[in-house]
């Protein structure tokens, strides 16, 4: 005799009563991803913000763009002194273009805070032009 009994279609009976458990578990995923993937609005261009920051030697370089608009730091580093320059563009036209000039090294600690601190202030510039 056979142990599990059979549908007419060959499947077994306790196959086919796992079956609404695959469709709770689905069902729970998508409750709890969903919400997840639409916690932050979309932009008003209809793009996030694009955030690359690479090293440059003893410094480092961050690029944020939205659209047309285009934010840009670079801090260099040498064992003398350290060059800040940051921009804001839109488009082709410059709306921030400044440099400063500080007679040590910054450390890394410094330079770091420096970059989080601009793509911060980039992203609270873009949440009040919402």
């Amino acid at each position: 005799m056979n142990p599990l009994p059979h549908h007419r279609y060959g499947t077994t009976i306790k196959a086919l009563s796992a079956a609404p458990w695959l469709v709770v578990i689905t069902l729970l995923a998508f409750v709890w991803i969903l919400p997840a993937t639409a916690v932050e609005p979309a932009s008003p261009a209809g793009e996030d913000l694009q955030i690359e920051v690479v090293k440059k030697g003893l410094g480092k370089e961050v690029s944020i763009r939205q659209g047309s608009k285009e934010w840009y730091m670079l801090i260099e580093v040498t064992e003398s002194n350290s060059v800040v320059i940051r921009q804001e563009k839109d488009k082709e036209t410059y709306l921030v273009d400044e440099s400063e000039t500080h007679d040590h090294a910054l450390s890394k600690a410094e330079v770091d805070g420096a970059i989080e601190d601009f793509i911060n202030s980039v992203k609270t510039q873009m949440k009040r032009k919402k």
